[in-house]
């Protein structure tokens, strides 16, 4: 019998990516989504669709029910997705018999997802991170009084709530109840990776950068084949915290070539698109078998709705022939000819997200994850 494997999300193209390779690799697959439309669902490599309530609604209720489900399922594995995973780390050291859950530890993963706390985990496992402090401290201040700074939220998601300053603007206030950051800001590139450790060991790493955003969500991205020192920085750091599952960060490269993590997503991000479908599922399904992921011959990949309306918004604007350019050379991470549903219906199974960016004003790859961000 075919093992049951629970996708903790499937509204994202990156879920999506995941249901496929799992599925052509002999799965049996099930979505557990709050949504009731979304992208996954009407994928031919989707088994079954569950309802959940939202963690933002209920966080014991969302952990109940998808504990409940793991049993009726018989699922062999649970894997997170994307911002629901720090909820779903919550079931570890509670599954069903049977039961194993893609991820380390809640404590051990809302130690990275935890901005502040990443940047302890850094300094003790050796990487290079700005330097950072709680607002209202002493070490606060002498970041702010010292050079360029940058305020945000410890717990937030898709860049929300980061604001510039030049060196020594007064840190004024916040509001109340909210705990925020203060950090040295760097300057350089940025890039973002993707990685799939296991018992501290890399699997293998996408580094890749943005090249069209929607908001401060990359929705055209470019994989890079030459930062060898972000790589070993990925590998420092999954080695010193003995990492298995999904790793992804945000870094900024100096133009001296040294890379500083500024933040860490335990989770999967828009790097998986890289990845051949085989090696993303049997990194999933035994990775002590995995040598060395292997990459997709294309380099740059988008989601095309997105790119087009992005894109569409320059119209006679400068930026509209990068984009155009990138439109027409990239390849979506949507469309396989094998499953032709989601790329068709999209416009139909993202309803409730493009009533929600509507409705909000904020693009939809912020307004994806309001539901089941961890934000306390």
């Amino acid at each position: 019998m075919a093992r049951t494997v629970i996708l903790t999300l499937g509204r994202l193209p990156k879920a999506l990516d995941l249901a496929r390779a799992l599925h052509r690799a002999g799965c049996r697959v099930v979505i557990a989504e709050p949504f009731s439309m979304y992208l996954a669902k009407v994928s031919n490599c989707v088994d079954a669709n569950v309802r959940l309530t939202a963690p933002a609604v209920s966080k014991v209720a969302y952990l109940d029910e998808l504990a409940a489900l793991a049993a009726r399922e018989q699922a062999a594995l649970v894997v997170p997705v994307s911002e629901e995973a720090p909820h779903v780390a919550g079931l570890v050291g509670r599954e069903p018999p049977g039961t194993q859950v893609y991820s380390v530890s809640q404590p051990e993963l809302l130690a990275v997802h935890d901005k502040l706390a990443f940047i302890h985990t850094g300094q003790r496992n050796g990487v290079t991170v700005p330097e950072t402090a709680a607002f209202g401290t002493r070490e606060a201040e002498a970041i702010a009084a010292s050079g360029e700074y940058l305020i945000k939220p410890r717990l937030s998601c898709a860049g929300r709530g980061v604001t510039f300053y030049p060196q020594g603007a007064p840190l004024g206030a916040v509001q109340p109840g909210e705990e925020v950051l203060v950090q040295r800001r760097v300057r350089g590139r940025e890039l973002s990776t993707f990685s799939i450790v296991h018992e501290g060991r890399v699997l293998g790493t996408v580094v890749y950068c943005s090249v069209i955003k929607s908001g401060t969500v990359a929705v055209c991205f470019r994989r890079l084949t030459d930062q060898h020192a972000v790589e070993r920085w990925v590998e420092q750091f999954a080695a010193g915290t003995r990492w298995s599952g999904f790793l992804s960060f945000d870094l900024m490269v100096t133009p001296e070539g040294v890379p500083y993590g500024f933040e860490c997503n335990p989770r999967v991000n828009s790097g998986v698109h890289f990845v051949q479908e085989a090696d993303v599922a049997a990194a999933i399904l035994d990775p002590a078998s995995v040598r060395q992921l292997r990459y997709r011959d294309e380099t740059l990949r988008m989601q095309f709705y997105t790119c087009l309306t992005e894109t569409q918004k320059l119209m006679f604007r400068e930026g509209f022939a990068h984009h155009f350019r990138s439109l027409r050379e990239a390849s979506d991470v949507t469309w396989d000819a094998r499953d032709k549903l989601p790329f068709s219906l999209m416009t139909f199974t993202a309803g409730n997200l493009l009533w929600r960016s509507f409705r909000t004003g904020r693009p939809i790859g912020e307004v994806a994850t309001d539901d089941i961000s961890w934000t306390a």
